[in-house]
C-alpha cells in the first residue's frame, strides 16, 4: 500500500520517541518510588480503597506497554497508526476517569494537573498526529496512477473519439457530475452551458462525464443546451474511480453548507431534484487534460461547492480546494 512507502515527517518520529520515553520514565517512577504518587494524589489523606499499590501496579503495567508501543511506532508512524489511535483513546478515558474520581472526592483535586499534563496534552500531541495520517491517507487516495490515467484516457466519448485523442489536440476540461437528479449537478449545466463558449474561445474543449445511460443523456444534457457536448456514459463509474474521485461520507453530503446551498440552488434557483441516475454518493470534480496529462484538478470537498470552470482553464485566479496534480 502507499502509505507504506510514503515516510512520515520527521517530527512524528520524535513526538512518539519523546511519549515513548515519558511513559517508560513514569513507569520507573511507579516502581521505585510508588509511596511519592500515592502522596501526591492524596496528601495529608489515607488511599482511598482502589487507588493503592495494586492501583499503581496496573497503572504502570499499562504505562510500561504503551511506552514500549510508541517507541516500536516511532519507526513508521503511517504504518503504525493503530498504535496511536489506542494511546489517543486511552489517554481521553484515563482523562475522564481521573477527572470522575476527583469529582466524586475520591482523589485530591491536584490530580488535575495529572489530568492535564499526562492526559490531555497528550491526547492533543496524539490527535495531531493521527490528523496528519488522516491527510496523507487522503492525498494517496486523490493520486491518480500514471498507468490508471493512460489506460483511463482510452475511454470515448459518444462520437468515438478518445479522452487522449482530444488531449493532443487541444485541452480538455473533464468535468465528472454527481446524479442527474441533483440539483447541484442541475447547477453545474447551466454554468457549464454559460461557460462553454468562454472555454471554447480559450482553445479548450468541454467533455462531461455522467453516471447515466447514453439514450437518457442525450435528452436530459439538450435541456441545458449541451447536448451537443462530446459526453462519457460511466454508470460502473470506473472512470471516477480512474481519476480518484471518492464516494463522499453523510457528513459531506447533508452538512450544514450542503443544506444551506440546497435551499439557495433548488428552491431560489429553481433547479429542483428529479430521479436520481446514478450513485447518490459519489462525488464530483474536475480536470484540465493537455498531451495525456492532468494540469489542474478541483476536487469537490462538498457536493454544494461551485468551481469556476473558467479558472480551471486559464489558470487565472485558480484556487484549487487541495494539492494539485500539476
Amino acid at each position: 500500500m502507499h502509505y507504506l512507502t510514503e515516510r512520515p515527517p520527521e517530527w512524528m518520529k520524535w513526538v512518539l520517541r519523546a511519549a515513548g520515553t515519558f511513559h517508560i520514565g513514569l513507569v520507573v517512577c511507579a516502581i521505585l518510588y510508588p509511596a511519592i504518587l500515592l502522596r501526591y494524589l492524596a496528601p495529608g489523606k489515607p488511599v482511598p480503597s482502589g487507588l493503592g499499590l495494586d492501583f499503581l501496579d496496573a497503572a504502570a503495567l499499562l504505562m510500561g506497554v504503551f511506552g514500549a508501543g510508541f517507541w516500536l511506532a516511532s519507526s513508521h508512524v503511517y504504518r503504525h497508526w493503530p498504535v496511536v489511535m489506542m494511546g489517543f483513546l486511552a489517554k481521553i478515558s484515563m482523562g475522564a476517569g481521573l477527572a470522575i474520581e476527583i469529582v466524586r472526592h475520591r482523589i485530591d483535586p491536584a490530580a488535575w494537573l495529572i489530568v492535564i499534563l499526562d492526559n490531555l496534552v497528550w491526547a492533543l500531541v496524539f490527535a495531531v498526529v493521527l490528523h496528519g495520517t488522516h491527510e496523507m491517507m487522503l492525498r494517496i487516495r486523490r493520486t491518480v496512477s500514471p498507468d490508471v490515467l493512460r489506460f483511463a484516457l482510452r475511454r470515448k466519448t459518444q462520437y468515438g473519439i478518445t479522452l487522449d485523442e482530444h488531449s493532443r489536440l487541444t485541452p480538455v476540461l473533464l468535468v465528472f457530475l454527481r446524479h442527474t437528479g441533483c440539483m447541484f449537478c442541475r447547477e453545474a449545466l447551466t454554468d457549464l452551458a454559460r461557460t462553454q463558449p468562454e472555454v471554447e474561445a480559450q482553445g479548450a474543449r468541454l467533455v462531461l462525464v455522467h453516471m447515466g445511460r447514453e439514450a437518457y443523456a442525450a435528452n436530459f444534457f439538450s435541456h441545458y443546451g449541451l447536448e451537443n457536448a462530446q459526453r462519457i456514459s460511466d454508470p460502473e463509474r470506473t472512470l471516477y474511480r480512474a481519476f480518484a474521485l471518492s464516494r463522499g461520507s453523510l457528513l459531506d453530503l447533508f452538512g450544514p453548507k450542503v443544506w444551506w446551498r440546497g435551499f439557495q440552488v433548488g428552491i431560489l434557483n429553481r433547479h429542483g431534484m428529479g430521479r436520481p441516475m446514478g450513485d447518490g454518493f459519489q462525488m464530483p470534480g474536475a480536470f484540465l487534460l493537455f498531451h495525456g496529462e492532468i494540469v489542474r484538478t478541483y476536487r469537490h470537498q462538498s457536493p454544494a461547492d461551485r468551481p469556476d470552470y473558467l479558472a480551471l482553464v486559464t489558470g487565472r485566479d485558480y484556487a484549487a480546494p487541495e494539492l494539485r496534480d500539476s
